[in-house]
């Protein structure tokens, strides 16, 4: 197993249901050996998290801190199978990072045909980067169209380690992530591990996922985290 270098979904107490701060998963993250990290807050969609102020102050972070080079962005809300987001375009040129997936309490769904073609507009949308935990069953999803949609968009899918926790007791996320990675296999698609963390003790834990990658003899070369440089040129040219 190769170095985890890279962990780029991850959220801070600004939140609203985070519990460490920017400094404090910086220094966790650079403790355990990481090189980038990405603090992607919650959209204003949830309740308790950020002001859409927020998102426009962020020039005010340091992009580095104690050696990580750090990205400041968002996870978005996709809203419904139009796939209409919680931020206007006018708050992206102020994202490092922008993330966006589906929270079942805010997502106004359809039929698993409408649900994968609202997805496949945000996976083309050229301001998302990633779609966190497509594989969760927030909504029906046919994977297929979405994994050769992230190809030729180059917007990463994302396996998610949170969302397989067992106090969560969801019981389709197992063999959804499974598809993804057979899927993004078959057809040379990079991914990237989710920790989405909410402390900064989860940063980079992808535990969860490990027995997956093992099963399906995903390769290295296609996970993002194991590679930078190629995370910053497969994203951003």
């Amino acid at each position: 197993m190769k170095k985890i270098l890279l962990d780029a979904h991850t959220h801070t107490v600004a939140s609203g249901h985070g519990y460490s701060t920017v400094q404090e998963m910086a220094k966790m993250a650079a403790e355990k050996g990481l090189e980038v990290l990405g603090i992607t807050e919650h959209g204003p969609a949830v309740p308790g998290s950020c002001h859409k102020l927020y998102f426009k102050n962020m020039f005010v972070v340091p992009r580095q801190l104690f050696g990580i080079r750090l990205l400041m962005g968002c996870e978005l809300n996709i809203l419904d199978t139009n796939g209409s987001l919680d931020l206007t375009d006018e708050y992206f040129e102020r994202l490092d990072l922008a993330i966006a997936g589906v929270h079942a309490p805010w997502y106004q769904g359809g039929t698993k045909e409408e649900n994968t073609a609202g997805m496949i507009r945000v996976i083309k949308n050229p301001n998302i980067n990633i779609i966190s935990h497509p594989g969760d069953g927030a909504c029906e999803l046919d994977y297929e169209p979405l994994v050769l949609a992230a190809k030729e968009a180059h917007t990463l899918l994302e396996v998610n380690n949170h969302s397989m926790a067992p106090q969560r007791k969801n019981m389709v996320v197992r063999d959804n992530n499974l598809e993804i990675l057979r899927l993004c296999k078959k057809y040379e698609v990079p991914t990237i591990l989710g920790s989405d963390a909410h402390v900064s003790y989860q940063i980079a834990d992808y535990e969860r996922l490990y027995p997956l990658l093992a099963e399906t003899d995903f390769p290295d070369e296609l996970i993002m985290n194991y590679w930078p440089e190629k995370f910053f040129k497969y994203l951003f040219g």
